[in-house]
């Protein structure tokens, strides 16, 4: 592709082309958001199944309670791996290319537990489930980065983020249907045939947007006079304050994440008193209110970006806010009276709380080069979702030693209000992604010091490399 028509396309995709072009363009990311909004869908239908199909596999095998529990562990053992290789190959390999491949392996994956229906098959298959699923949850994020501008990415992103709770909401009781009526096998194949069909659809209308990791990539390509890509060593990225304070950060609401999917119905029933069945139902709320929370934030940042903030204030400052709600209102927890404004409480605070994943990942994504957004992001996620593996079992640990159940659950979910109060102030001393990104312009020709133009700048060839990184180091020096 030519700069004239790079370019040209560009415009078009910002929404500030015109005429029937730039509708096309228009229509086509949010088609693609739609499309990638369906594999969180599923990819959260792929985590949840187990705890949906855990009574009837167990009565079927013969599994224990510490059965179900190690099936589900599993899942994770190579997840956060293959989270961070995946960013990686994804720098290298069509973002379009990525997603069709991990949901094609997601749904043969189910067909070995259909076909053979024992505890080593579901083992095995749970086991490479966890890791082809594992880089999901930033390529997903930047599947829809290379359809947007930098100004216009937190709705798209928001709407990607909101697909985990429409899950929940939607497929979680269909496939509860689809045991009841079938047995619990007929879910795991319902799952399959879902991931199949998302990719006969995938096949026809997904492709890389112009502000995607390839199209940067082959700018980069373009401008160099070897032919080949230059990049910045991750090392330099990682270590900028943006990039690691906001991992730590995060660190919180992950944990708080994984806390409230695995100890929310108990809390409800065991501490507040709710029936085994009302329980479940309460299980519900959390998600509306994340795809409030996710839908006004994404919003507002926008909002603010339009209006010249900067990314720091826009996209950081509204993630620290949301932090900070999110902390006050489970501090709180074990001093309200009255059940429910404790749920009230605690499944607002779940949707505040989840308003900041697209807002933060989309920081990480302003400091580095464009063509290493995937691995920028890739290995951000998978820092913070390491709390998930351990907020849950500290969060049963508190609950234990507790004198009562009731008093437990309060103060295990105080404990998670208090680090994200922590990470709130991390976030804040920390993170600036201005700042970072002048710092990694120095480095990289193709990287522009302001962040605000480089959607523009970075489409051309850049002719004169000296007089770009003069360009880069003169805008460093100034910050």
């Amino acid at each position: 592709m030519s700069t004239a028509e790079t370019k040209a396309v560009a415009v078009d995709a910002s929404g500030s082309g015109s005429g029937s072009g730039a509708r096309r363009v228009a229509r086509t990311a949010w088609s693609i958001t739609f499309m990638v909004m369906l594999f969180q869908m599923i990819n959260y239908a792929d985590k949840a199944v187990l705890g949906i199909v855990a009574r009837p596999l167990s009565e079927d095998l013969g599994l224990s309670h510490a059965d179900i529990g190690f099936l589900g562990s599993a899942f994770f053992i190579l997840f956060s791996v293959t989270g961070l290789i995946g960013g990686f190959v994804a720098d290298r390999v069509k973002i379009v290319w990525m997603l069709l491949g991990m949901v094609v392996l997601w749904s043969v994956l189910q067909v070995p537990i259909v076909l053979m229906g024992t505890f080593g098959a579901l083992l095995v298959c749970r086991i490479l489930l966890g890791a082809a699923e594992g880089p999901a949850a930033s390529l997903n994020n930047v599947a829809v980065f290379g359809w947007f501008p930098k100004d216009k990415r937190a709705l798209p992103a928001a709407i990607v983020t909101t697909g985990g709770s429409l899950a929940k909401v939607m497929l979680a009781p269909a496939l509860a249907l689809i045991v009841a009526a079938y047995g619990w096998k007929a879910a795991f194949l319902g799952l399959g045939a879902l991931g199949l069909v998302w990719s006969v659809v995938w096949l026809a209308v997904g492709k890389d947007g112009p502000y995607s990791v390839s199209r940067a990539r082959e700018r980069a390509v373009a401008s160099s006079e070897t032919g080949k890509v230059a990049r910045v060593a991750f090392w330099r990225i990682a270590v900028r304050p943006t990039f690691w304070g906001g991992a730590l950060g995060m660190l919180a609401i992950y944990g708080f994440v994984a806390v409230v999917l695995t100890w929310l119905p108990s809390y409800f029933e065991q501490g507040l008193g709710f029936s085994r069945l009302n329980s479940g139902f309460l299980f519900a709320l959390p998600s509306i209110t994340g795809v409030g929370a996710l839908l006004l934030s994404s919003i507002v940042s926008d909002r603010l970006i339009r209006r010249g903030c900067s990314v720091r204030h826009a996209r950081g400052g509204v993630a620290v806010v949301a932090f900070v709600l999110c902390g006050a209102m489970l501090l709180i927890l074990p001093h309200v009276a009255g059940g429910w404004i404790a749920v009230l409480l605690v499944v607002t605070a779940y949707g505040v709380g989840l308003a900041t994943f697209p807002l933060m990942q989309i920081v990480v994504s302003h400091i580095c080069p464009e063509r290493q957004v995937a691995s920028t992001v890739g290995v951000f996620v998978a820092i913070y979702q390491a709390s998930g593996l351990l907020a849950p079992w500290l969060a049963g640990r508190i609950i234990d030693a507790a004198p009562t159940l009731a008093e437990g659950y309060a103060t295990a979910f105080q404990t998670v209000g208090i680090t994200a109060i922590a990470g709130a102030v991390l976030i804040t001393l920390t993170v600036d992604p201005e700042r970072d990104r002048a710092r990694i312009a120095v480095l990289d020709v193709l990287t522009h010091a302001d962040g605000s133009v480089d959607d523009e700048v970075l489409l051309s060839h850049l002719p004169n490399h000296s007089a770009q990184k003069s360009h880069n180091r003169t805008s460093y020096e100034a910050k």
